[in-house]
């Protein structure tokens, strides 16, 4: 008898997965691939759209040779920001532009300009004044350095619903995608900004569809679902929601530090985009505030400072115990950051004599502090004047005892739980569209938790 299984494609920026999980959300195959970037018309790097796309459809022909396995549905999660133009006949007309790409300075103080000044539309569309990573800038750039291309536009989709189009044949938008930092979404109408209609490009889009829309595929192959995609920062938002009803802050570490909580519906002030605090739309169409730290790059980076002045490997702290004592004794003399944004928490670290400390291990406790003091004033933006219970962390400082112990004691008022799931991204994808292809109900043991309590004060 064959497996039920749903088949998923988790597109990072290095690496591009394919999961098939069973009824259970268990993965029962995987594949992964790594593509060499190209460049566009101006020799930036950007993804290989043709190696991406070739990728897909020799995977799925793999997977169809499975005889165990019956494919039910497919779905799609890829980072954000980024557009691919298609014509008429389904071809891109363009390279996938670099989310990363310089801005001309010139066109974007032309569109600030003519669209209400950089922070009355940066609060309009929960989007901070990033340039490229604005993916409606990346529009506009279109429009106006080639109008000649944006003519030929029939749709512009986001990379997750490009990658649904491929295999459904069909042209839709999705809200994870629109609602997450791209200058299109006005939150305060609930409804795309008026520039976007006045500058023609409403037409470029395709309509928009609910996050659990499915569509019969044209793709070979036997009788499936295919999802609309989704933004792969919303995705690993999915199982928390699905599995937990108290209010609660997800902390996705990586890289990136990023606080995702979907119960605080405050709109945005100027003081929270200046501290990289933005309004996402999760699946279901909720506004999440969501504040971002650039602490795992952080971490690395100071780690191979301690590591280069003792002279050890930056691998040793990877398995250093949280001593409590030598915390306390540190934090009696650090300042708490108070009055500081959470980059300039973030950077005092990397400003600090290493030969004033005895050991690489006290030198390693005392940047732990350091980001986790920065991580409070990100999160408690985050979490605003709702009452959260709950704090996940999620990723890879999810598995660091020191951070998990000093954030405990951070964030005293709510339970903080190391949380840990297989490939949350991929599982939040194929939960957004449970009900076409699982008969089973949503399972509850998906997430695994590890409690951590604030450490005691001992009197000395």
């Amino acid at each position: 008898m064959k497996i039920p299984v749903i088949a998923i494609f988790d597109v990072g920026k290095t690496n591009k997965k394919l999961f098939l999980f069973d009824e259970h959300y268990r993965i029962v195959f995987e594949r992964s691939a790594r593509f060499t970037e190209t460049v566009d018309e101006d020799g930036d790097p950007c993804e290989n759209l043709a190696s991406l796309r070739l990728s897909v459809f020799d995977s799925l022909h793999e997977v169809f040779r499975k005889d165990e396995f019956e494919i039910k549905a497919i779905n799609f999660s890829t980072y954000g920001a980024s557009f691919v133009y298609i014509d008429e006949n389904g071809k891109p007309l363009t390279p996938l532009y670099n989310y990363l790409k310089d801005y001309p300075q010139t066109l974007k103080d032309q569109f600030y300009k003519q669209y209400g000044g950089e922070e009355n539309f940066a609060l309009r569309t929960a989007s901070p004044v990033l340039g490229s990573l604005n993916s409606g800038m990346q529009l506009y750039r279109l429009k106006h350095e080639k109008p000649n291309v944006f003519k030929q536009v029939y749709k512009a989709l986001h990379l997750p619903q490009y990658m649904s189009f491929l295999i459904s044949g069909k042209v839709y938008s999705d809200m994870t995608s629109i609602g997450c930092h791209t200058n299109l979404w006005d939150f305060q109408k609930s409804g795309y900004h008026e520039w976007v209609e006045q500058e023609g490009i409403l037409d470029k889009l395709a309509p928009i569809v609910p996050a659990d829309s499915v569509f019969k595929a044209s793709f070979p192959g036997n009788n499936y679902a295919v999802g609309a995609g989704f933004h792969d920062s919303s995705a690993a938002l999915i199982p928390y929601l699905v599995s937990f009803t108290k209010p609660f802050v997800l902390l996705s570490t990586g890289t990136w530090c990023i606080s995702l909580n979907p119960f605080n519906e405050e709109p945005l002030t100027s003081e929270d985009l200046k501290a990289d605090c933005l309004s996402y739309i999760h699946y279901q169409g909720k506004p999440v505030k969501a504040s971002r730290l650039f602490a795992g790059y952080e971490h690395e980076q100071q780690t191979k400072r301690i590591a280069a002045h003792f002279n050890v490997s930056t691998a040793k702290f990877k398995n250093i115990a949280f001593d409590t004592h030598l915390a306390d004794k540190l934090q009696e003399q650090t300042d708490q950051s108070a009055g500081m944004s959470p980059q300039e928490s973030l950077a005092i670290f990397g400003k600090r004599d290493l030969g004033k400390f005895r050991t690489e291990t006290e030198a390693y406790h005392q940047l732990m502090i350091d980001l986790v003091n920065a991580q409070k004033i990100s999160t408690t933006l985050a979490i605003g004047a709702s009452t959260v219970k709950r704090l996940f962390v999620d990723g890879g400082f999810g598995k660091n005892v020191i951070y998990m112990n000093l954030l405990a004691e951070a964030f005293p008022q709510v339970e903080v739980f190391a949380a840990s799931m297989a490939q949350a991204t991929a599982v939040g994808t194929a939960l957004a569209i449970h009900q076409s292809w699982n008969s089973l109900p949503f399972p509850n043991d998906i997430i695994e938790l590890k409690y951590y309590a604030p450490v005691k004060k001992v009197a000395s």
